[in-house]
């Protein structure tokens, strides 16, 4: 099982990104699938989870800017970020909970940078 993560860039505050994570494999279902986030010097932090039904929830720095979605026909999950701002800077990474055939466990996707220049 792979995930890759699509999306990131450069972008002036206010602006507009969306990431995409894509998951591939020996895949049976997908359960939660996660963005986390990792600034340089700090810990990586959860930014948004949804699960296997559709519930959200959002970190409070994000609520109001950021949503997530996922589709389950494809395996993938997105994060439209809006009106950015330069604390959303860091590497935003993928998570998803996935039962395969060898097993469950977390797997994550390999990065993506987001810059948000003032």
């Amino acid at each position: 099982v792979q995930l890759q993560a699509s999306g990131g860039g450069l972008v002036q505050a206010g602006g507009s990104l969306r990431l995409a994570c894509a998951a591939s494999g020996s895949i049976v279902r997908i359960n939660d699938m996660a963005w986390f986030r990792q600034a340089p010097g700090t810990q990586r932090e959860l930014v948004a989870d949804i699960t296997s039904d559709g519930a959200t929830k959002y970190t409070d720095s994000v609520k109001g800017r950021f949503t997530i979605a996922r589709d389950n026909a494809k395996n993938t999950v997105y994060l439209q970020m809006n009106s950015l701002k330069p604390e959303d800077t860091a590497v935003y990474y993928c998570n998803a909970n996935i039962l395969s055939w060898i097993g469950m466990r977390d797997y994550w996707g390999q990065g993506t940078l987001v810059t948000v220049s003032s």
